[in-house]
Order: C-alpha cells, then structure tokens, then sequence
C-alpha cells in the first residue's frame, strides 16, 4: 500500500505562510500522516521522530545521494529537478550526500580540521570576528543583523580552508547559492545565475586548490586546502571530487551556520525573560543555543534516496523515490520530548536532537557551528544593554522548502557603553 497524500493542496508545502511557520504543517503531518506523498512526484515527507531514526538505520534502502530535488514548476505544480551524480569522472555526491565507502573516505580527510583541539584554536578568532562585526553594526545604525549572521561564518569557512580573507564577499555569495537551489523555488532566470555563479566558484576552488599543491603543506595545522591536495596527489580522490567537498564547506559551514546564529538572535530579541536570564547567567548561552538549534534547524529536511523495494512505516517504497526527513519536524515531536516547543535552558539531554542528524553522517561542522553561536550571543549581550524586534519590520525569511535562514533581521538596540 503507497502512503496516503500529504494535503489535498499539492503546493501546500511551498505556500509563503508555511515557509514563514512551517511548524503548523508538520504538527498535522505527525498527528495525522506521518509517513505522506507529495503528489505523483515519488517525494514522501517523514515527520515522526522514530520513523526517521528508522530510515537512518537503514542505509543499504536509503541512499544519502542526491540526485534530485523537489521543485514547483513554472506551471505551479511540484516536480523533480534531477541533478547530476557524476561530474566528469568525479562523484557528484561528496561527503555528506556519498555513500560508503567514498563517504567514510572524504570524512577520515576533513576529520582532523574538526578536532576538539582545532575547534579552540578558532575560539580566539572567532570572538575576534564576532566582536569587530557586532562594533561595525552597531556604528552603521544597527538596522539589519543578518549581514553579521553571514560575515562571522565566511570568514570562518575562509579561515578553515585557508583562502584569502580579503575574498570574505565572495565566500557569502557563495555560501547560499546550495541553499538556493534546494529551495523549490528557482525559475529559468535565477536558475542560469546560480548556475554562473556556482562555476566561478569551482574555479576559484580549484585555483586554490591547485596552489595548495604546488606548495603543499603536511603539518597538522595546515588548512583543510592542503588536505585535499594531499588526497589527489594520493589518488584518494580526484581533483573534482576534492573542489566538491570544499564546496560543500560553504554551504555546511556558511549558510547553516548563519541561520543558526540568525534564529539565535532572533530569539535574544523576542524572548526578554530568557534573554535577561542569559545576560546573569552566560554560562547558561550554551543551553540556549543548543535548544534554538532543536526548535530552529537551519534546514528543515534532508533528502534520502530508495534504493530497492522496500516498507517503511508499513507503507510500500520503490527505487527512485525520495524521502524528506523532516528534521524540523521530529525536533518538536511530541513522543520524544516534554513540551516540544518550549524553550528550556535546563532541558536535560539538550543534544538530543536531529538537526545536526545522526549516525554515520551526523555533521562534521556542529562543534565549529555551535561554537560560532554561542560566540554571537556572548558578543551581543555583551555589546548590548538591550535587544528588540524592530517595529514594522517582521523577519523575514528565505523564500525556502529546505533553509530556515533569515533573509532580514532588523532590531532595535541599545549599545553598551565600553
């Protein structure tokens, strides 16, 4: 038996009220289909917490590849835009959408530019960032905070991979172009621009890369560049498939990153009681951003693809349906957390969440993320007396099925006198 529809409005899914609050249709999907179709497109949305630690057990049925995206089409109904699982002679699908054994390899390359050691090397840096971005906003007028959510980011990712940290502009360009193509919503025009503005960036990676070669470092605290040139002068892995994996450092290290810290501010400046407790108790900002992170996932879902015929939730699956798991979803589900939507600083197990995932693939950047928020906050409160939503100007967020990332943040403050 094939799951049962998720709305009787195939398009529900990309309506502007539920990209602004998706959680109203992800409280009906759990309650009512928690395993549901998305039309004739062979995408079913998966809700419930248990159902998704399910699929993510069961790798040999569920491929992380991505092959294919949901998309509303010119016509307005919702569709598949299939993307390439080869790029020349090089995988597609790099590090967090490979499978094994490639994604065990790409990972053993990147893993040592995520160490607990290599995380506090970056503090000092990071506050450093943080603290210049937040000063400049503040003497610019402190009107929008999302350019602050992006720089910290970008310049971290810059800082991991060693490039130039004059190119820090180009770096926040990039970060969202993977955002914006899993959004659902790209027409011909701003198709053909991402497209454009994705192949300088395989260029100026390459570059790099190739530099990094010709000049290769082997100390444990050479940038993740060097790392990669080392793997293709191995022959672990081909130059493509080491661009790739650089890439996906923007989106993961970039755009996540900055909606995280977009939805942690946002909460400091509507939440005033919680807010006030964190400005007596800072020791308390870890907690908080961790539970911004469970009820906020900078992406609301990830893609699996079906590998054979199979069952999940007692309903039937064939090769080349997709699942979403809905993060976002099981974040706020109701059979494995007390008061799911509750903001709790002494919430005990608070890292139980899905937002970084699970498994095998569970985010290899969630220290460096986490990190990077909590920093934010810290610099904030510190540089602030006071943080308000600003009057008329309600937040706005990318026009995105995927990313929960802030695309304006406007807030009154008051600045701290130092």
């Amino acid at each position: 038996m094939r799951a049962p529809l998720y709305s009787a409005n195939p398009n529900e899914l990309f309506e502007p009220e539920i990209i602004a609050n998706p959680q109203r249709l992800y409280a009906r999907l759990r309650s009512e289909t928690p395993m549901a179709r998305v039309a004739d497109t062979g995408v079913h949305l998966v809700a419930a917490w248990d159902l998704i630690e399910t699929a993510l057990a069961r790798e040999s049925d569920f491929s992380a590849n991505l092959t294919g995206v949901l998309m509303r089409t010119p016509a307005g109904d919702p569709s598949i835009f299939s993307l390439p699982e080869r790029i020349g002679d090089d995988p597609g699908n790099v590090i967090a959408t490979a499978d094994e054994p490639a994604h065990a390899l790409h990972r053993a390359i990147v893993q040592p530019r995520f160490s607990g050691s290599f995380v506090s090397m970056l503090e000092e840096p990071v506050r450093r960032w943080a603290r210049d971005a937040i000063r400049d906003w503040l003497r610019g007028g402190a009107e929008d905070f999302v350019p602050v959510a992006e720089l910290v980011p970008a310049r971290v990712v810059g800082s991991l991979l060693g490039l130039p940290e004059g190119d820090v502009s180009r770096f926040r360009t990039w970060a969202m172009i993977g955002g914006d193509i899993l959004a659902g919503h790209l027409d011909a025009s701003r198709l053909v621009l991402l497209a454009a503005e994705a192949m300088k960036m395989g260029e100026y990676l390459g570059e790099h890369l190739d530099r990094a070669t010709e000049d290769l470092r082997l100390d444990a605290d050479a940038p993740l560049m060097h790392a990669l040139a080392r793997s293709v002068a191995d022959g672990q892995i081909g130059r493509g498939a080491a661009i790739g994996i650089a890439t996906v450092m923007f989106t993961a290290g970039g755009e996540s990153t900055a909606a995280l810290i977009g939805s942690t501010v946002r909460r400091l400046a509507e939440d005033r009681e919680t807010t006030r407790v964190l400005r007596e108790r800072p020791d308390l900002i870890p907690n908080f951003v961790e539970e911004v992170a469970r009820l906020e996932p900078p992406f609301n879902f990830h893609y699996r693809l079906v590998r054979r015929d199979c069952e999940l939730g007692g309903f039937e699956l064939h090769p080349g349906d997709r699942l979403m798991l809905l993060w976002a979803s099981a974040n706020r589900d109701p059979a494995h957390f007390d008061e799911p939507d509750a903001l709790r600083l002494d919430r005990k197990h608070n890292k139980d969440h899905l937002t970084f995932g699970r498994g095998g693939h569970f985010c290899i950047g969630a220290p460096i993320a986490r990190m990077e928020a909590r920093i934010v906050c810290a610099e904030l409160l510190d540089a602030t007396k006071s943080v308000a939503p600003r009057s008329g100007h309600a937040p706005v967020y990318a026009n995105s099925i995927m990313s929960r990332r802030l695309e304006h943040l406007h807030l009154d403050v008051e600045a701290e006198a130092h």
